[in-house]
Parts: structure tokens; C-alpha cells; sequence
């Protein structure tokens, strides 16, 4: 029983963790379009913080 239980969490972690990969992407492709503010991007993706926006788009930026 506990390693179902155990299974599970695994698996939901995992997915979350896939979307937040997922949702990090999207973002960057929003900065780099540079038609959005990084506080609507944030609004449009609330799994990222507006701090870790921040992070993506001067990482964005060095690769520019």
C-alpha cells in the first residue's frame, strides 16, 4: 500500500515538474518576442515566479 502511495507521488511530482519545464519554455519564447511585460507573462503562466522571469530573461538576453 505504501509503495503505491509512494508511486504516486513520484508520478505527480514528475508531471508537475514537466509543466514547469513546459511553462518555462512558453515564457521564453514570450520574452524573446518582446511584446508582453514580464508581469503579464507571470499572469499568463502563474507556475513561474515573477522573480524566476526575471532570471529567464536575462538569461535570454546574454544569449541575444
Amino acid at each position: 500500500m505504501m509503495n503505491l502511495f509512494d508511486e504516486e507521488q513520484i508520478m505527480k511530482s514528475f508531471i508537475k515538474s514537466e509543466r514547469h519545464d513546459a511553462d518555462r519554455e512558453t515564457a521564453e519564447r514570450m520574452i524573446k518576442m518582446e511584446k508582453l511585460s514580464l508581469d503579464e507573462i507571470a499572469l499568463c503562466l502563474p507556475s513561474l515566479s515573477l522573480d524566476e522571469l526575471r532570471e529567464l530573461e536575462a538569461e535570454v538576453m546574454q544569449l541575444a
